[in-house]
């Protein structure tokens, strides 16, 4: 959890001499947004793990490359620290996007939130989706730019507004009921001075709690035309992941499969490479859960639920296709927004859907035409999200939640594939668990 310390950046890489991008812009600039707790990633954790369990709740605020706003009248105790609450302290001072009339700008949105997902936004700008994780998209339009924790974004946008005035950026929560206290930025025409506040309100922020729009952005994005990376037709194995919410001793945590991941104490890459085959458990966990039986809508008590640092062994060079399942949370009524982070690959996005994934009907309705490659994708509420990959990056690869306390509390799993074609490890990264000696 220590990137929720602000442990992140952006790697922006660039295109090979000679090559050039299906889009013209004047200007690049690179956007971060996250959401950032006055509390350490410490306390969260101990809250995380108390018994009874202690959600890290909303965060105190969001931030626009770094730079934020928080209502010092919530405080219980004012501040020792005179700065703290001096909006004159040049800390203080909103993110600027500083544009020439007329230019169009090419904004690299990322999220690294902890917790959040968000809408993004510049008032009275359309934004033209180009870009999504490093593969070119068919251009859309948008207003509000849905993004999760571990996306990221190419936009377009055009300063073609009235110049004598500046605009309000913001950033929103969305799929949480979180308290209006969104992200504040502004969009400054030059000359206009910097500092020259918006004459207008800011932007209202999407419904909360209406998935519609963001299921529509999801499926909205398909690879852009001449930049198609056509899928295998068919995959070699189908692993089902249900996403559900339990208690396993009395502690709160997440599961697949109705199994919560845990750490060993030994890196698997290590262990899978020296055949250390008591460092973790050998017994796979379950490619799949009761679909005919399970009602997703419904709150499950999972009694049986257990815990494991078992992982899927995947045939080197095989396809596989993971559907992921949304469902009910401990709480009634109630199903929440997951990002998922592949590590390793970029995968095909072949689909979403509302409700239970039919495994007998909806594979027919994947996009085998134009998918867009991915390596974070939305689980939305209640729904379901299929994507295929090819197993070709020989190495021990986590699949996870991007939300970092849902990983923490057990939601992930381990893809393992080629070790024989892994080279022999430096000694420098041994001293960990049974590592020790190697």
């Amino acid at each position: 959890m220590q990137r929720d310390s602000g442990l992140y950046g952006s790697i922006i890489v660039g295109l090979p001499d000679g090559e050039s991008e299906p889009f013209a812009y004047d200007y690049d600039r690179n956007i971060i947004l996250n959401d950032w707790y006055h509390n350490s990633t410490t306390e969260q954790a101990v809250g995380l793990s108390k018994v009874p369990f202690q959600w890290i709740g909303e965060p105190q605020s969001l931030l626009i490359h770094g730079r934020g706003r928080f209502n010092c009248s919530s405080l219980s105790v004012p501040s020792s620290d005179p700065g703290l609450c001096n909006t004159t302290n040049p800390d203080c001072i909103p993110f600027r996007l500083i544009v020439v009339p007329g230019k169009t700008y090419r904004l690299r949105v990322s999220s690294l939130t902890s917790l959040s997902a968000l809408s993004f936004q510049i008032e009275g700008h359309k934004l033209t989706v180009v870009e999504a994780d490093g593969h070119y998209v068919e251009p859309f339009v948008v207003q509000n730019l849905f993004i999760y924790s571990g996306e990221t974004y190419s936009v377009l946008v055009k300063a073609d507004q009235d110049p004598t005035t500046n605009y309000w950026i913001t950033s929103n929560i969305v799929s949480r009921p979180a308290p209006n206290n969104p992200g504040q930025g502004v969009l400054v025409y030059y000359p206009n001075h910097p500092r020259r506040s918006p004459p207008t309100i800011p932007p209202a922020a999407p419904v909360w709690n209406d998935s519609r729009p963001r299921m529509a952005q999801s499926q909205a994005i398909k690879a852009r035309r001449g930049y198609i990376h056509t899928p295998p037709a068919v995959s070699d194995r189908v692993i089902v992941f249900l996403n559900t919410q339990n208690e396993l001793n009395g502690r709160r945590r997440w599961s697949v499969n109705n199994v919560s991941f845990t750490h060993p104490l030994t890196p698997y890459l290590i262990a899978l490479k020296h055949n250390l085959t008591h460092a973790f458990d050998q017994n796979p966990p379950p490619d799949g859960y009761d679909f005919l039986n399970y009602d997703i809508y419904e709150r499950h008590p999972n009694a049986n639920t257990t815990s494991s640092n078992g992982i899927y062994r995947l045939n080197f060079n095989s396809t596989v296709d993971v559907i992921l399942q949304n469902a009910n949370t401990m709480n009634p009524n109630n199903s929440e927004t997951h990002p998922w982070h592949l590590h390793g690959h970029d995968f095909w996005v072949l689909g979403y859907g509302e409700g239970k994934f039919d495994m007998f009907n909806d594979p027919n309705k994947y996009n085998l035409v134009n998918p867009i490659m991915k390596n974070t994708v939305p689980v939305h509420p209640f729904g379901w999200t299929a994507l295929r990959f090819k197993a070709d990056n020989p190495g021990a690869w986590s699949f996870h939640c991007h939300i970092e306390s849902h990983l923490f509390m057990g939601m992930g799993v381990v893809f393992a594939e080629g070790i024989e074609k892994v080279g022999k490890l430096p000694s420098s990264i041994m001293g960990c668990g049974q590592t020790q000696g190697l």
